[in-house]
């Protein structure tokens, strides 16, 4: 008799898949400052869009990614006014303990790569769409 679950043991894979992918993309060993930076990005982006959308978007994650996604969810402050880079960088670099606002652009670019990797094309151009269009050049998917 298994002590496992597969289903855990893959969710736990797939999440560390997307960890290492990051901390490639960010050319970091740290991996925890590259699960801090996905988290972060997650749910940056769950706070801006519609609850419809952010659904569809967690459908999409890995079940841990998705937990993560909606740790700390309030769903009466959705979609938040994210308006500009500006913001989204300073929220950004907080939350995911960045050093400045130029670390949480790369950070935001590489983590954008790695969700367009995952996500379908489809439920990438969805959440674009919701987003202002110096947040969606900020994520820099062309």
């Amino acid at each position: 008799m298994s002590s496992r679950v597969e289903a855990i043991d893959r969710t736990v894979q797939k999440t560390n898949e997307w960890v290492a992918e990051l901390a490639g993309e960010l050319r970091t060993e740290d991996r925890d400052a590259a699960w801090r930076v996905l988290k972060a990005y997650l749910q940056l982006l769950r706070d801006r869009l519609t609850m419809d959308e952010a659904a569809q978007l967690a459908a999409q994650l890995p079940h841990l990614l998705r937990g993560a996604f909606y740790e700390g969810f309030d769903p009466g402050h959705q979609p938040e006014k994210i308006r500009d880079r500006e913001e989204f960088l300073a929220r950004l670099e907080k939350s995911a303990v960045l050093s400045d606002a130029v670390e949480a652009a790369i950070a935001t670019s590489a983590a954008t790569r790695v969700l367009v990797r995952h996500i379908s094309p489809g439920e990438v151009d969805d959440v674009l769409a919701q987003l202002p269009l110096e947040i969606r050049e900020l994520l820099d998917v062309g």
